[in-house]
């Protein structure tokens, strides 16, 4: 099925969902009128806000359940016990992503991208804020646990739904020409997060002694998270809709039912957006969760030491993505994205057989190396993935997407590094299950289709003729 029959199979049906008229829509003139740069600035700030606070809640959740919620909420006279049913909280925030993504991104192409952001915002952070109030299981029993898991799963459910909004914030505000650009400020969420999750907890750590952290102290950087919440809330509520949902309003072609058009319509398109997040997602992992534990287990190092490294690579990468999606905008960004691939499946390579000796310097080398790499991929991922939808469907397209690709990558990715360097005792079957990831992205961006620049321009025109129609044919006093 070529790109013109895609378009069509997914945009033919116009109907609107019950209850939705041409008086509750946007006039026609209003939704052709492209936004000042105030207002994209304004948007490109509300996605790297929601983002952010995302992977701050990653890094920030990812410490506690290692260092105190073992102890405080699961305890154990085997303290290895502990920390698993610990980690197991922390899976549960993966597992409930596809949730949010069902659920939110549907509501995305139906009710607007910014009502739903403004909803997934407030549950992420209301989790994330919750989660440092409950008392530890010695003073309230079972049900400590049982909150902490709860909070955790609307925390995942909030995540699933926020990555396609954020995209599409800034995406379908700018110029669809420098997409890879504005659509980069969902991207810089990951490094921005953990450099700030790791900085307060550093500042935690140098202002606090082990007891009063365990006591108390963890939960600052919890009840900090409600600080970028209502910034991010200010941010989002001062803005409009985007053009592209009000063409949809106005042309009363919001879709009944998103979920089903997109997996009957468009199973290439997310076949392709499902299959080019992976590769980037594992070697996300590889290169900032599990690298720490094998600089320690397998090369003797510090975890300060190897953590470092990882922070070096996070900063650049704030920089480093949005300079990645601009060049994606102007080169080819399928070619751009099958180069980043091949390099990801070649990289591990070079880098445990450069770091065997166990050299601080080239440790950090090889993870900046890796995080260059990911960024080439991470930065014009967003754009990417986005364009391969409808405009009618892009929000739960673009959700689905994201949910569904963490799944199968970054979600599972720390478990089988760390059983397959156990049970072989090698590095060589980690870098083949990269080179397996690459291969499945390679697959995805070649299912995939190049950007039409003109498909937003064209949607709202004919959204916008859709809507005088409409106007034109309805009774008086309707």
């Amino acid at each position: 099925m070529d790109n013109e029959q895609r378009r069509d199979a997914a945009g033919d049906d116009t109907r609107a969902p019950r209850g939705a008229t041409p008086q509750e829509a946007p006039p026609p003139e209003a939704i052709a009128v492209r936004p000042d740069r105030g207002a994209l600035l304004r948007a490109f700030v509300a996605s790297l806000t929601g983002t952010s606070l995302e992977w701050y809640d990653f890094a920030v959740y990812s410490a506690a359940s290692a260092l105190v919620f073992g102890r405080l909420f699961f305890p154990s006279e085997d303290p290895l016990t502990g920390a698993l049913l610990a980690f197991s909280t922390y899976a549960v925030g993966y597992v409930s992503r596809p949730l949010g993504g069902f659920v939110f991104g549907r509501l995305g192409d139906v009710i607007g991208r910014k009502k739903v952001l403004v909803a997934t915002l407030v549950l992420i952070g209301a989790a994330t804020f919750l989660i440092g109030l409950i008392p530890p299981q010695s003073a309230i029993g079972p049900v400590a646990p049982v909150l902490l898991v709860l909070l955790r799963f609307a925390q995942g459910v909030g995540v699933g739904g926020e990555w396609g909004g954020a995209v599409l914030l800034t995406s379908e505000y700018g110029d669809t020409r420098s997409r890879g650009f504005w659509a980069s400020a969902a991207q810089i969420g990951p490094p921005a997060g953990n450099l700030m999750a790791n900085g307060v907890l550093a500042g935690l750590g140098a202002l606090l002694t082990e007891q009063q952290f365990f006591s108390w102290g963890w939960r600052i950087a919890f009840l900090l998270s409600g600080v970028l919440v209502l910034f991010g809330l200010w941010i989002r509520m001062r803005l409009e809709e985007t053009p592209v949902f009000k063409a949809m309003e106005a042309g009363g072609d919001r879709p009944q039912a998103p979920i089903k058009e997109v997996f009957t319509t468009q199973p290439r398109a997310l076949a392709a957006a499902v299959l080019c997040r992976v590769a980037p997602d594992v070697l996300y992992a590889m290169f900032t969760v599990f690298v720490l534990t094998y600089a320690t287990q397998k090369l003797g190092m510090p975890r300060s030491s190897a953590l470092t490294a990882v922070l070096i690579g996070s900063a650049l990468q704030i920089v480093l993505i949005p300079l990645a999606g601009a060049l994606s905008d102007r080169w080819n960004r399928r070619r751009l994205y099958l180069g980043g691939t091949v390099a990801a499946g070649v990289w591990p390579f070079v880098f445990f057989l450069m770091t065997g000796g166990g050299s601080w310097a080239l440790l950090v080398l090889g993870v900046v190396g890796a995080l260059v790499i990911h960024s080439l991929l991470y930065g014009p991922q967003a754009a990417f993935v986005a364009e391969q939808f409808s405009p009618r469907l892009r929000y739960t397209g673009s959700s689905l997407a994201y949910t569904l690709a963490g799944l199968i990558g970054g979600a599972v990715a720390p478990l089988l590094f760390t059983a397959l360097l156990g049970t072989f005792g090698t590095w060589l079957p980690l870098a083949l299950y990269l080179v397996g990831t690459a291969v499945l992205t390679v697959i995805g961006v070649l299912l995939g289709r190049d950007a039409d620049h003109d498909e937003d321009e064209r949607y709202v025109r004919e959204s916008a003729d859709r809507a005088r129609e409409r106007a034109a044919t309805a009774a008086p006093g309707d």
